[in-house]
């Protein structure tokens, strides 16, 4: 049994692939998950993914505890978006949604994904998947057109690859379903550690 600490239908979808059926470990009434991913000053991206999974993570951890749900291996996840060591989190709005667009209009950046499988209260395994995307040259229309769409205000970055924003990228180098939100083969290995799937 496996317990996912998050609401993304994406990543339940992608443990499917896996064989795999979490239980969905969701938020108290009031308790406040995107505060878990602000970034710290001056925190580089990939410390910054590294350490809000271990954050989610612990906060998981207590979370199954208050809900008197037996204890098990919860999988936690955080995808971060970053271009030139800086962090393009969830946009808060649609002008902000433009303006992170904008910035990755014709540039290359680098998408790290951690996932973190924590097995106690003070114990766990994680992975990180690296990977780059690089934009065409985005006009305003296709940046208005695409923020029409709903699809950018969830997602860190402002697009999901896996929905109309893959015509924007001309290349891609890494895993694509760590640019989706879960790495399938580092999240593998993570599971086989704990017999949760097939060696």
């Amino acid at each position: 049994m496996l317990y996912l600490a998050s609401q993304s239908p994406r990543r339940r979808d992608l443990l499917a692939q896996l064989g795999v059926e979490p239980v969905v470990l969701h938020a108290d009434p009031g308790e406040n998950l995107e505060a878990l991913e602000h970034p710290k000053p001056e925190e580089n991206p990939l410390r910054y993914v590294r350490r809000v999974t271990q954050v989610k993570g612990k906060a998981a951890w207590q979370r199954m505890l208050r809900q008197g749900l037996a204890p098990g291996p919860i999988l936690v996840a955080d995808t971060t978006v970053a271009l030139g060591g800086r962090i393009l989190g969830k946009p808060e709005n649609e002008r902000d949604a433009r303006v992170t667009l904008q910035t990755l209009s014709g540039k290359k950046h680098v998408v790290y994904t951690c996932v973190l499988i924590q097995t106690s209260a003070t114990t766990r395994l994680q992975a990180l998947s690296r990977s780059e995307v690089q934009f065409c040259a985005l006009s305003e229309k296709d940046i208005s057109n695409y923020i029409a769409t709903g699809e950018p205000m969830d997602k860190a970055g402002a697009y999901g690859i896996q929905g109309q924003a893959a015509r924007f990228v001309v290349r891609m180098t890494g895993s694509y379903t760590g640019i989706i939100g879960l790495p399938l083969y580092e999240t593998e290995q993570l599971l086989k550690q704990l017999g949760l799937v097939p060696q």
